[in-house]
């Protein structure tokens, strides 16, 4: 009983080693990875949360389940004339948590004005930025929720140390997580700025990978790294929307 115990754990650690090895060889491991969100899985399971249901009001019942590669839940307005929209009105993004939530105003605010400024210097590439709604331009509004911190000393360990690498890659094959990683959820919609039509719609939930890139950081790296992707995502899809190729190539991090 004790060498079928052992033999399981050395399975495991190599598969976990394996698993890391190849990631190391294909991206040097990704910086965020997708996580399960809380949000999606009520809105699929058909109880709205107040934070869903006062983001997207009725239309939250329009999202689906993303396909790989998309957010957990997603809308595209099958009749959105996408090239019209030359425009972006980026709203201030809010920022949603639980009563007891660990994080602090000060945190809140460091963080939404990140994420917003982010989001504005990713889009202003591509698209020209107004502060009034008018025809022709898309409004988008962006939520942050509940995020969480990393634990800034072992999550350094987590990542630079390889026992401790690989035991990390042993905890994501059993939870689906890393240890020590800090989390953000995210809520975004895109509104017709003359018509108030909704015409996009997405909710996602990331949370720090194995990146190298990763080790070292502050409590909030992991969160600033998922509001890093999201950007690049939101900006990408509505240039893909459009046909458009980017004028200029931002960082791909996944």
């Amino acid at each position: 009983m004790r060498n079928l115990s052992l033999a399981k754990v050395a399975i495991a650690t190599f598969a976990a080693l394996a698993v890391c090895i190849t990631s190391n060889l294909i991206s040097g491991c990704s910086q965020t990875v997708e996580s399960k969100s809380a949000v999606a899985q009520e809105i699929e399971s058909g109880q709205v949360p107040p934070a869903a249901r006062q983001f997207f009001g009725n239309d939250a019942s329009l999202l689906q389940p993303g396909k790989e590669g998309q957010a957990a839940l997603v809308y595209i307005n099958p009749n959105a004339q996408w090239k019209t929209y030359t425009k972006i009105l980026l709203r201030p993004v809010e920022y949603w948590d639980i009563s007891d939530a660990a994080s602090s105003t000060h945190d809140e605010q460091l963080l939404t004005t990140y994420f917003y400024n982010e989001l504005k210097e990713t889009l202003q590439k591509n698209f020209t930025m107004v502060d009034q709604p008018d025809a022709g331009v898309l409004v988008l509004y962006v939520a942050l929720i509940n995020a969480t911190g990393a634990t800034p000393v072992l999550r350094s360990i987590s990542v630079a140390v390889p026992q401790a690498r690989i035991l990390n890659g042993i905890q994501s094959l059993e939870t689906g997580s890393y240890a020590f990683v800090g989390t953000a959820e995210a809520e975004m919609k895109a509104l017709d700025g003359a018509t108030g039509e909704f015409l996009a719609g997405a909710v996602d939930q990331r949370s720090g990978g194995m990146a190298v890139s990763s080790a070292a950081q502050w409590q909030w790296g992991d969160a600033e790294n998922a509001m890093n992707y999201w950007s690049d995502r939101i900006s990408t899809r509505l240039l893909q929307l459009q046909g458009r190729a980017p004028a200029s190539q931002g960082s791909q991090s996944s």
